[in-house]
């Protein structure tokens, strides 16, 4: 990967990308004491980054490469690459993709004109199962993350981001398998050494920190994680030189500080970013700096609606905005007219009601009532159970289920 490679794909890519400008972040800004700067690759044509090495990669292939049909596996941004790519070029494009992939992706691929595969669980039997077919069918096969050129393609972000900003201080990258880091941190060495690059995992994936502490590519057992763009048990051999060269440092997070940025990105930016695309600004409270100009890859938008569903829901809980407590009383009548006295001068917004009438023999002496309600937050939702435990209730707090 070298400057005059980087500059040949900045320029190929831009026939297919729309243009990312950074954004600055107030928010994030004001909440880590860095002047935070956010890269909306989110909002490419295809959804996310990876248009960029695909489409790189492909028009490097010669005519008959081409024409053989090409085949990727993917969890499902890299698939949308190759298949737009592959359209654009007027080549059959075949796309092995895990079974858990999320429906849009799936659907999305299709939509390009490509034939999708369902194999596996995770991306790394999904590729196994690829690299099969490419051989029995003779196609020309197009890797996600481990190849030079594909991780090229990815690093015109660096030159972006370099062009806009040539003052940034550090970039957070997420990592997958590592195509897109291994790009973006060997152009932004090159360019300037002084820049930091950081990479981010999910802590229930993270194959390169683990590689990277053992000084050589290691398989995890197993993953586990709802940034499925990364669900990666192995990273790329070919890259991983590049990466340990370039990269400064790992931050492994963990899902649940996923969730909470899901919402902060939702609310105050209006963007829709997918769980691996969000591991970057879970990144920002990690860093041990201040007065620094970092920049945030947001690597894709693709979330399938069942799954922003769970993410909104589980944000809220987490957050104190939703709440259910349990409270025992007197079946009789007045009681609940109490309850619902106490809430209203709180301002507690009432979801559901449950009242369960067979938690005692002696009805009489005790009924349950689970109230599901929103509040203003965790001080809210504290001020709520302390006004029912100062009229003689025993609330407990419950997790909510089936919200809406």
């Amino acid at each position: 990967m070298t400057l005059d490679k980087f500059e040949e794909a900045s320029d190929k890519v831009k026939e297919v990308i729309l243009p990312t400008n950074l954004i600055y972040s107030e928010y994030f800004s004001e909440r880590t004491g860095n002047k935070v700067y956010l890269k909306p690759e989110n909002m490419q044509y295809t959804g996310a980054y990876k248009v960029r090495g695909a489409y790189y990669k492909i028009s490097t292939l010669t005519e008959e490469e081409r024409k053989r049909g090409l085949i990727t596996a993917s969890a499902g941004n890299h698939a949308q690459g190759v298949a737009y790519a592959a359209k654009i070029y007027g080549v059959p494009a075949t796309i092995v993709m895990p079974t858990t992939t999320p429906l849009i992706k799936v659907n999305r691929t299709k939509g390009y004109g490509a034939k999708v595969v369902l194999f596996g669980n995770v991306y790394d039997e999904a590729c196994q199962y690829a690299l099969q077919l490419a051989k029995s069918q003779g196609l020309t096969f197009v890797h996600p993350f481990n190849d030079e050129t594909v991780a090229t393609g990815q690093g015109t972000i660096a030159m972006e981001i370099f062009k806009e900003l040539p003052t940034v201080d550090i970039i957070l990258v997420p990592i997958g398998g590592g195509g897109l880091a291994a790009g973006v941190s060997t152009l932004t060495k090159l360019l300037n050494p002084k820049i930091k690059v950081i990479g981010v995992e999910p802590a229930g994936a993270s194959c390169m920190k683990a590689s990277l502490e053992k000084g050589q590519v290691v398989t995890l057992p197993n993953v586990t994680t709802i940034a499925d763009g990364t669900a990666v048990k192995t990273p790329g051999d070919v890259v991983f030189p590049y990466i340990q060269k370039n990269v400064d440092e790992i931050i492994a997070v963990d899902d649940r500080e996923l969730i909470g940025n899901f919402l902060d990105i939702m609310e105050n930016h209006k963007m829709l970013v997918e769980n691996s695309g969000l591991l970057t600004v879970a990144a920002l409270k990690h860093l041990d700096c201040k007065k620094k100009k970092v920049v945030s890859i947001l690597s894709g938008g693709n979330m399938d609606i069942i799954t922003l569903s769970s993410v909104v829901q589980h944000g809220l809980i987490q957050r104190g905005r939703v709440c259910t407590v349990s409270v025992q009383l007197p079946d009789r009548p007045g009681e609940l007219e109490k309850i619902a006295g106490i809430l209203a001068k709180l301002q507690a917004n009432v979801i559901r009601l449950e009242h369960n009438q067979f938690v005692s023999i002696n009805r009489n002496a005790a009924v349950e009532l689970r109230i599901t309600l929103e509040a203003f937050g965790q001080e809210h939702k504290k001020e709520i159970i302390q006004a029912l435990e100062k009229k003689g209730y025993d609330p407990k707090e419950e997790h909510p289920t089936g919200l809406y």
